[in-house]
């Protein structure tokens, strides 16, 4: 079965819906796949904080209602050591801006909701997902539902997240991939008790790092650094609790509220670049171009950055046949993509113990942390990458 758009989007994660729905304004038809059923997108439970930009560009695609209304603004963050808290206040520091809790699953709920709203096709559970003639007649085949269908399109937009198929269309010779994994993960849990902290906790202890979120009025989101090869098996939840607490104890009576876990698992810590994030009519973006190590909290607002820039290109190719701005694309995302891949090296470094540690460099880290609570300046360099800059600016 043939099938024709003017763009096929692979990949329904929050770079490949967004970009639906801002090519949709446009006029500008897509076709979504996605391997994952409906039910797996919208309930695997995933961190969300969102920066200013993010949260500004879901509005203005009329999608931001329930986030408005069950998100949680907020205007700083807090660092711990030593027992003692002290408070980035991103609002100030900023000249207004701040950054928003609101899980990443529910950010892809409404995103589907608006598509679906719009008449605009989304195919969940393809299988066999290929690409071909993406430097010249790009075509998607895949089967669905039985079907084998070949999506023909102008062109293909890869959002397919960090195990990618689209990046196969890139030939090895064409493109670079610059890594670097981390010698540790975290162990993340959800846990249904009301919130222990009305913003973000980042902890900095001779144990290791831990993070405390709030998703939602009766359930936490919580992070503690551990092995890159610990086995979920081994971390009991009476151990989770006790090494969290272990890591987040005050001076001053602050407590855990603690209650039943409900999920947990592993992340590994892991940071990727591929140049360019594209190739003749295929474009990379989000996780397929890019991830980040979760400490600076920009994954999803990286991909929403890059399908920012994509659509305006894509737009005026079809509004004014320029292909100028399509070929700039990967350079025009690659800035701000390594600032937020410093940025988010720079926070982990800071953060974390690493197994090779020495006392030199942990009185390094000491005295970079200190440097950020105590001086403005320090202060403002990370509320201003932290909350995030406007998409068209950087």
């Amino acid at each position: 079965m043939r099938q024709r758009t003017q763009i096929g989007i692979v990949g329904a994660g929050p770079a490949g819906l967004s970009l639906a729905l801002l090519l949709a304004r446009e006029g500008i038809e897509t076709v979504v796949l996605e391997r994952r059923s409906r039910g797996d997108v919208e309930q695997t439970i995933r961190a969300g904080v969102l920066e200013q930009a993010t949260v500004d560009l879901l509005s203005e695609l009329g999608v931001a209602e329930r986030l408005k209304r069950e998100g949680f603004v907020h205007h700083g963050i807090q660092f711990r050591f030593d027992g003692k808290t002290h408070r980035i206040n991103l609002h100030e520091l900023t000249g207004g801006r701040s950054v928003t809790i609101y899980p990443q699953h529910k950010v892809l709920q409404d995103l589907i909701g608006a598509r679906f709203a719009q008449g605009g096709p989304i195919f969940f559970g393809v299988e066999d997902v290929e690409l071909a003639d993406v430097a010249s007649a790009p075509e998607v085949r895949f089967k669905h539902e039985g079907a084998q269908i070949e999506l023909q399109c102008d062109f293909i937009a890869g959002c397919d997240g960090s195990h990618s198929v689209s990046r196969s269309g890139i030939p090895t010779a064409s493109h670079h991939v610059f890594t670097r994994t981390y010698p540790f993960a975290w162990l993340g849990i959800l846990m249904e008790a009301p919130p222990s902290t009305e913003e973000l906790i980042y902890a900095y202890h001779e144990r290791g790092f831990a993070l405390v979120s709030t998703r939602s009025t009766e359930l936490q989101r919580l992070y503690i650094q551990c092995p890159a090869d610990d086995a979920i098996e081994a971390w009991s939840d009476d151990r989770i609790i006790d090494e969290l607490r272990r890591r987040l104890i005050t001076k001053d009576g602050w407590q855990l509220l603690t209650g039943p876990i409900t999920q947990k698992s592993i992340l590994p810590m892991r940071s990727s670049v591929l140049e360019p994030m594209q190739y003749g009519k295929l474009f990379l973006a989000g996780d397929a171009a890019h991830t980040v190590p979760a400490t600076g909290a920009k994954g999803l607002n990286l991909a929403v950055a890059d399908v920012f820039h994509l659509s305006q290109r894509f737009t005026a190719f079809y509004r004014e046949q320029r292909t100028d701005r399509l070929d700039g694309y990967s350079q025009r995302c690659l800035r701000r993509v390594w600032r937020a891949e410093h940025f988010s090296w720079w926070m982990t470094s800071m953060l974390h113990r690493f197994p090779e540690d020495d006392e030199f460099q942990q009185r390094l880290q000491r005295a970079q942390i200190e440097y950020v609570v105590n001086s403005r300046a320090a202060a403002a360099s990370l509320a201003e990458n932290y909350a995030g800059l406007p998409f068209d600016i950087w």
